[in-house]
């Protein structure tokens, strides 16, 4: 499972959800459902914008969960 710490790097770089979104030019609606873990995909400009913007790399925003099932 992918969780995306979105939220986190926020914080870390005290920006609104508003302003990221001015900066990478995505919508709030669509910016949330990422932040919020709803999101099923995310393109690599995106991505690439995210980190752009909140000047992290890829790892600082994904992380990688082991689902159950595999891990058992």
């Amino acid at each position: 499972m992918i969780i995306v710490n979105l939220d986190v790097m926020m914080a870390k770089r005290k920006i609104s959800l508003n302003e990221l979104s001015d900066r990478v030019g995505i919508t709030p609606v669509n910016l949330s459902i990422l932040k919020n873990n709803k999101a099923k995909a995310v393109r690599f400009s995106t991505l690439d914008a995210l980190c752009r913007a909140l000047d992290c790399s890829p790892a600082d925003i994904l992380e990688y969960l082991p689902d159950r099932e595999q891990a058992e």
